[in-house]
């Protein structure tokens, strides 16, 4: 089977699929190669806020924007770790870089930089993430799972959560509305 590398896309679920981890999600792939796929689900707030974090991991906070910032449900794997998907391509202890305008960072210092308000303009935090096995995804895909389409961004960092999953498909020229929940091949 043909792979086509999603890294630094977006995977913008289809009507059709119900699975609560994933229905009506927007999805930023962070990791795609042959032994699978890595992504953050970016429009799952969380019932929590970063200050919470904060207390948790016993930060000090002197940025007390930071406090009220929402913490996401970036998926159904490993949700007692966060994951910081970021603007910039500093290195902190432990990030990878995605794009050459996006990271992930899953290191205590950069929660730290943010709580002191030195972290990066633009930041994303998820407790988990969404993972694929070799083939697993392309088999989704083959399914019509998925909707993929070039990330944004102002859709990662300014979408409302309510709208992201309209906004991400309305951005690769789909009206998602007008997408039929029954899925089958011609």
């Amino acid at each position: 089977m043909q792979q086509t590398d999603l890294t630094n896309q977006f995977l913008i679920s289809m009507p059709s699929l119900k699975d609560p981890n994933f229905e009506k999600t927007v999805t930023y792939v962070c990791v795609h190669n042959e032994e699978g796929a890595m992504g953050i689900i970016i429009n799952k707030p969380l019932d929590i806020g970063l200050g919470e974090i904060f207390v948790q991991m016993d930060i000090s906070v002197e940025n007390s924007e930071a406090n009220s910032k929402k913490v996401y449900q970036g998926g159904p794997v490993h949700i007692d770790h966060g994951f910081i998907l970021h603007q910039g391509n500093k290195e902190w202890n432990s990030s990878i870089i995605v794009s050459p305008e996006l990271c992930v960072t899953t290191s205590k210092d950069i929660l730290e930089a943010i709580a002191e308000g030195k972290g990066p303009d633009e930041a994303l935090v998820a407790l988990g993430y969404a993972g694929w096995s070799a083939g697993q995804l392309e088999q989704e895909l083959m399914d019509n799972a998925w909707l993929t389409g070039p990330a944004d961004a102002d859709i990662i960092f300014n979408s409302n959560s309510d709208q992201c999953w309209e906004s991400a498909a309305n951005h690769i020229g789909v009206d998602i509305d007008k997408l039929s929940a029954d899925i089958g091949h011609a």
